[in-house]
């Protein structure tokens, strides 16, 4: 009876691992092919870039060198993302692609699988596109995140930013750097073109009539050894989702080093409550090159405690942000998005064609 019981389980047993197997299959999103955009010849553009993953990362005809993360939580993003990069580049196919990617402990096959899924699912939308996928190694930096105010911020690859300069090839002098919730309305050369003067290594929009002091802990203002730190500067606050990085003076600098320091002082002594932001000020605010605020319509994430939808701030728009807890994607799916997701939806890979014309 024994035995007829257990005969009678191993069929049952086999189809239910086929149901998990077929439920896990039927979760991985499959992103539809972009339409592929050409190099515009009144633009001048060099020769387009090969489709490789390594060979054109060093190219003299890479135009635009762009970097982002690339992770499952956020892949839907970074797509749309370099969907609109390509839609409105002046020169799409001369535009290369450096994704870090979180591949959790270096070495490990369980992180070598998942980088390249992520590899080959943007391979399957972009075939033509120039990129190289780089595995982060989360436990670099790990170690040095402090709790923050929101867990979303602790996330190790939110601090893979901060390693592009030895991360990237040396042979890669400027980059663009882009957080993965941002769709652009304008050509990118326009914001990789930004003069950044003298050993300024770093450009983005500033706001200066943010309440600067609002990053940090009160018990930071209190030290004079601390507060110093901005004596001398117009320290203004600065998102970090959209930056030029100039990364030979940002490796002559050492600057990497300098954000580690900040970090490991925060992890004895609490001087802010936000993630990745605070260390990047405390580096860089007051010596940063300023860019038109069009080039990053920052918040449009929506109110962080009450979930409210906010609007365009004044002014042109080069570049839409759904920086804040509330991202369009899962806006949409819950079929309560805020007005502006309608301008992220059509560059969303993950459904049916919204009118996205191939030029």
């Amino acid at each position: 009876m024994a035995k007829l019981a257990q005969v009678l389980r191993a069929p049952l047993l086999v189809l239910l691992l086929l149901g998990v197997g077929a439920l896990a299959a039927a979760a991985v999103p499959e992103y539809r092919e972009a339409p592929h955009f050409t190099n515009s010849a009144a633009a001048r553009c060099p020769p387009p870039l090969p489709a490789t993953d390594a060979d054109a990362a060093c190219s003299p005809h890479a135009a635009v060198h762009v970097a982002m993360t690339l992770d499952a939580s956020y892949l839907r993003g970074t797509m749309a993302a370099v969907l609109s990069v390509l839609r409105h580049a002046s020169c799409p196919e001369s535009v290369h692609f450096h994704f870090l990617a979180a591949a959790g402990a270096e070495g490990s096959s369980s992180a070598d699988a998942a980088v390249r899924e992520l590899r080959d699912t943007v391979r399957a939308s972009f075939p033509s596109l120039a990129f190289r996928v780089y595995p982060f190694d989360e436990s670099r930096v790990a170690g040095l995140i402090s709790t923050s105010i929101r867990g979303a911020l602790d996330r190790p690859l939110n601090y893979a930013r901060s390693y592009l300069a030895s991360t990237l090839p040396s042979c890669v002098r400027r980059v663009v750097y882009l957080d993965s919730d941002v769709v652009l309305t304008d050509d990118i050369a326009a914001l990789a073109a930004t003069p950044l003067q003298g050993d300024t290594a770093v450009a983005a929009p500033e706001y200066c009539s943010a309440n600067f002091t609002a990053y940090f802990t009160p018990g930071f203002w209190a030290s004079p050894a601390l507060s110093e730190t901005f004596a001398g500067r117009r320290a203004c606050y600065f998102n970090t989702g959209v930056m030029v990085l100039d990364l030979s003076r940002w490796r002559r600098a050492g600057y990497t080093a300098q954000i580690e320091e900040w970090m490991e002082l925060q992890k004895r002594v609490r001087i802010y409550e936000l993630g990745s932001l605070p260390p990047f000020l405390l580096v860089f605010a007051g010596r940063i090159a300023a860019v038109d605020h069009r080039w990053n319509q920052h918040g449009l994430g929506g109110d962080n405690y009450r979930g409210l939808c906010r609007g365009l701030h004044a002014g042109a728009v080069s570049l839409l942000h759904w920086s804040g807890k509330g991202k369009p994607w899962d806006r949409l799916d819950a079929g309560k998005p805020c007005p502006l997701d309608a301008v992220w939806a059509k560059y969303d890979l993950l459904r049916p064609a919204a009118g996205i014309e191939s030029s």
